[in-house]
Order: structure tokens, then C-alpha cells, then sequence
């Protein structure tokens, strides 16, 4: 999907459509006070919002990061995951949004309930990405493939390595074909990052070796790649620059955890914060907790996740007897973990996790008191 989280947004405004605008951060004031009449009569339709209303990047401070952002503002070298406030120096005037996950997930069920009903061996990816197999999809192989990729704009390959790379090729609302003979004039000459799979530490290591584009990577053979990066990688990348990709479209997955973090728009201490800490800790927990009980799972090893001032991080998790997917549970064990971690510095970061997981079905759940692991009702418990 296609700058996803600012086009649940421009369905929300169409007033801002062509307009820079980028999506990031958490809610503010200024957010909710937007949905507001300005006289105090209540709220209004955010249809009729004048533009001029709209809280502008220059004005934003913060320590948030780009979920995505429009072309518009894409324009200006603004991208996901760049830091809001240095974004802001490149589009000032580009109009910020927060993300409302509610709608990005309303719409994101609407977008694959719609390719199911085209294509029905679909493999989820997240909020705004999909694998599909049209292969015996009727009629979805007229003109080579172009007939389904006019109807749902997608990029079509003979495999999901090459599918990837087309469906970013002439966005927005491009449609790219790429046949098997087509990989030395569209995919050789792209860079090696374009391969999903191969990031700044692996690109870095192919560049010193003076690979920079993927056919260069293809002119390497598979036993110097082995040499080089290891038997699995190497044999890995050889594949990938030549375009081949034997993983199936997997219709069934089970997730291996469930998490949710923040960053803190400013750093927070441990004691002097303590009641802004408890309160985003106890949500993030019951929205894992709702995760779990939407997607129909419940797990037995509990963790959190901290960021420090000085970026320096740190994990905990505890096992219990029991799989849980109950919000005051997550709370108890997570506070738990929380005991065993240095929590003298300032912190920009806080994250709740949930693994082992297994279907509701097979849990056999019970009462969280049956089998709590921690103190009494009414216990401190870390330090917030």
C-alpha cells in the first residue's frame, strides 16, 4: 500500500490532498484541538477543516520520527523513519499528523478483504503489504499478468524477491512486469539495497569489496560470495542477484511475539516521572493485551524493552506457567522485569513484549490470580 498511513489520513482531509504531509509522532494537544470548533461549540467535520488550521512541521517539537509522508512532501527529501525535527528543516511548511492506528488497521482489513476476494492465496506482511499467488487465478495470467496489476496496482514477478522490487518501481500508481528475461536491463543496475534483505551493515561489507549495484553482485560467484559472507548469506545473495526466490506465498503464519513501544517525546526519569511513566507503561501493556485477544493469542514469556538518554538499551522478559493475554498480568510480570534494570538514567524509550505464544484455543487460560507469579494486589512493583 502505497504511502499507506497518509492516505488513511487524506481520506479523513481530502482538503490536503497535494499538499505536503507527514504523518508521525504521537498525539498533542494541537491535534485534538483541531477537531474542535474554535468558538467552543463542539466538535466539527474534518471535511471542512480550513487548511490554515492544520499544525505545521516548523512548529513541531519533539524527538518523533516519519511514519511516512506524501509525495508532496517527498519532494523535498522528507522520508519514513527520519527524525520530525530535521525533516522539518528540509519541508517547513509540509502540515504533521499523528498516527491513528484504529483507522490504519480498519483500513488495512478493508485492503486485503478486497484482494481475498480477487486473489485468495494471500500472505500478510503488516498493515500495508501483501504477498499474492494469481497463478491459477482466473484470467490472472491474460497480457502476462497486467490485467490483475491494472486492477489492483501491484508489481507482478514471477517470484516474491522480484515482485518486491517491482512493485516499487514506478510508484505512485505505476504497474511494472517483470519477466525472468528482464533482470539484466531493470534489475542489474539497481543498487544492492534494493534487494529486501540487504541492509546498511551487508551493503557497507559488499561495498568495500566494490559491489554497489546488484550486477556486480551477480558477477561474483557463488563460491567467492561463500568465501566472503558464509556459506547461508552467501549462497543467499548469489541467489538474490540472479533473481532467485523459491519461498511460496504462506497463507498460514504464526507470530513469534507481540510488542508495543514508545519513544518519549522528551527523556523521562524513573522517579521524578513516575506517574507519566506508569500511565504509558500500564497502556502499553493493555494494548498488547488487546493485540493478543484480537489476533486470537495469549503467551507465556513476558518482556520490556528500554532505551536510555545515551541510547545504550536494555531487555528483561520472565516465563510463567500459564499462557496470558490479561492486561493486569502483562502489567505484574512486565513491572517484575522492570526490577532488574538499572533505571538511575533518564529514558527515551519504553517497550512491552509478549512471546511463546500459542492460539487461545490451546491455552486453556484461567483466571490470572490462579496463576500469578508476583506480589499481592496493591504491590509496588519497579519502579512505576
Amino acid at each position: 500500500m502505497d504511502a499507506f498511513y497518509a492516505s488513511v489520513e487524506l481520506l479523513r482531509y481530502p482538503q490536503l490532498k497535494g499538499l505536503p504531509v507527514v504523518i508521525g509522532g504521537g498525539r498533542r494537544k494541537v491535534d485534538d484541538a483541531l477537531l474542535q470548533h474554535p468558538d467552543g461549540s463542539g466538535p466539527r467535520e474534518p471535511c471542512f477543516i480550513p487548511v490554515s488550521e492544520f499544525p505545521l512541521l516548523k512548529d513541531y517539537v519533539g524527538r518523533g520520527v516519519i511514519t511516512t509522508a506524501s509525495y508532496a512532501a517527498r519532494q523535498f527529501g522528507v522520508g519514513s523513519a527520519m527524525g520530525m525535527m530535521k525533516a522539518a528543516r528540509l519541508c517547513p511548511h509540509a502540515i504533521v499528523l499523528p498516527v491513528d492506528f484504529d483507522e490504519v488497521r480498519r483500513f488495512s482489513r478493508l485492503f486485503k478483504s478486497t484482494i481475498t476476494e480477487i486473489a485468495p492465496v494471500m500472505q500478510d506482511r503488516g498493515v500495508d503489504e501483501v504477498y499474492i499467488d494469481f497463478t491459477h487465478v482466473p484470467g490472472g495470467q491474460r497480457e502476462g499478468g497486467r490485467v490483475l496489476a491494472r486492477l489492483i496496482q501491484i508489481g507482478v514477478a514471477p517470484n516474491k524477491l522480484l515482485a518486491k522490487m517491482a512493485s516499487e518501481f514506478h510508484k505512485p500508481k505505476g504497474i511494472s512486469i517483470v519477466h525472468e528475461g528482464d533482470l539484466q536491463p531493470l534489475v542489474w543496475p539497481l543498487a544492492c539495497r534494493k534487494i529486501n534483505g540487504i541492509g546498511p551493515k551487508a551493503d557497507d561489507k559488499l561495498a568495500a569489496h566494490g559491489i554497489h549495484t546488484i550486477g556486480e553482485l551477480a558477477a561474483r560467484s557463488r563460491a567467492w560470495l561463500v568465501q566472503h559472507f558464509g556459506k547461508a548469506t552467501g549462497a543467499w545473495l548469489h541467489d538474490a542477484a540472479w533473481g532467485r526466490d523459491e519461498r511460496p506465498v504462506v497463507t498460514e503464519s504464526e507470530p513469534v511475539s507481540i510488542s508495543r513501544e514508545t519513544t518519549f517525546e522528551r527523556d523521562l526519569h524513573a522517579v521524578h516521572d513516575r506517574a507519566e511513566l506508569g500511565r504509558i507503561f500500564t497502556a502499553l501493556c493493555e494494548q498488547v493485551a488487546q493485540d493478543l485477544q484480537r489476533k486470537g493469542y495469549a503467551g507465556r514469556t513476558i518482556g520490556i524493552k528500554l532505551r536510555y538518554a545515551d541510547f545504550r538499551g536494555a531487555t528483561r522478559d520472565q516465563t510463567i506457567g500459564q499462557a496470558t493475554q490479561d492486561a493486569a498480568m502483562l502489567r505484574r510480570v512486565a513491572g517484575q522485569c522492570l526490577k532488574r534494570v538499572p533505571l538511575q538514567q533518564r529514558l527515551r524509550l519504553l517497550g512491552v513484549r509478549v512471546a511463546s505464544l500459542v492460539p487461545v484455543a490451546e491455552a486453556a487460560l484461567h483466571p490470572a490470580a490462579a496463576h500469578s507469579p508476583g506480589p499481592a494486589q496493591g504491590e509496588t512493583l519497579g519502579l512505576f
